[in-house]
């Protein structure tokens, strides 16, 4: 049995990762989601620590997207002993941003204003109270999809009445306040093992909605420009207080400045991360080699375990 398995669904995303554990000499294997089934009666691990790395855009590469599949297959690994680095726990939120919402506000984080709804019927009375501009977004998002922009209560009762408003995989949509990030600028906060392994300025925001920083992402994003952030010392408290609220491993916390008040806005928590394009560039050192000297005690923790 190999010491660490990789759970993926992109496999362009991960090169640089397996590459390192190749370099460092980690024995793992990998698992790809799509063709993986599992039975509840086995007891077999096919690793003693698992490395999910699920992304929520899965289901815009696939009709038959493993999102809450990869729930239960984790969920049952878990419960067999294997230690699931960003587990089904973390995952309930990923794959519910009416859910982050909800736990940025409990760690005492302002959020956009947003309702919530499962009817499209509702839609336009819940953008009347939030407020013009304002976006619908659906639930389950990745890569910045199911996100528009209305401007007038007549834009969006069209859209309502021929039933062109997002909605999702789950049937859930958010009504949220349209919030102008203060220079067109984002914050992403990157944590692994509740602590802040670095963070980046995005640039550019308002030119797109899909702000994953990777190298396979950039390339159709000339307009978003990366450089490496120093957040306050009160907001990487909040972003660690998240983290280990959560139970997020790895991952991206993310927020912009609301250029009307100059308040710090959390709008998203993202469990899979595949660090920044160019991080010798950007960073100065690889993410993957911190990600790695995170994997080997847990891995040794396993293996005495199981002497």
């Amino acid at each position: 049995m190999a010491d660490l398995a990789v759970f993926y669904e992109h496999p362009q995303w991960f090169e640089a990762l397996f590459d390192t554990l190749d370099r460092r000499g980690l024995n793992w294997t990998p698992i790809a989601i799509q063709d993986h089934t599992f039975d509840p009666a086995d007891t077999r691990l096919p690793a003693p620590v698992i490395l999910n790395r699920l992304a929520m855009s899965s289901f815009l590469r696939q009709e038959e997207h493993a999102l809450f599949y990869s729930m239960a297959a984790l969920d049952h690994w878990q419960g067999l002993g294997a230690r699931v680095i960003n587990g089904p726990g973390v995952l309930a939120y990923d794959t519910n941003k009416a859910r982050q919402l909800s736990l940025f506000r409990n760690a005492g984080l302002d959020i956009p204003a947003t309702r919530v709804a499962h009817r499209r019927e509702d839609i336009a009375r819940l953008a009347a109270e939030v407020g013009f501009p304002v976006m619908v977004k659906v639930n389950v998002g990745g890569s910045g999809t199911g996100m528009v922009r209305y401007d007038t209560p007549a834009e969006l009762q069209a859209a309502v009445a021929e039933n062109l408003t997002p909605m999702g995989v789950d049937g859930v949509a958010l009504v949220q306040e349209y919030v102008t990030a203060r220079d067109a600028r984002v914050i992403r906060c990157e944590v692994l093992d509740g602590k802040l392994l670095y963070a980046l300025a995005l640039d550019g925001a308002g030119s797109t909605f899909d702000l994953c920083p990777a190298d396979v992402c950039m390339v159709d994003k000339p307009t978003i420009t990366i450089s490496q952030f120093k957040p306050s010392a009160e907001i990487v408290r909040a972003v660690e207080r998240v983290a280990v609220m959560s139970g997020l491993d790895v991952g991206g916390i993310e927020y912009m400045i609301d250029d009307r008040d100059g308040r710090p806005k959390f709008y998203d928590l993202n469990a899979m991360s595949n660090f920044v394009a160019r991080p010798l560039e950007i960073l100065g050192w690889d993410p993957h080699d911190k990600l790695v000297d995170y994997l080997l005690p847990l891995i040794a923790a396993q293996q005495q375990a199981a002497a």
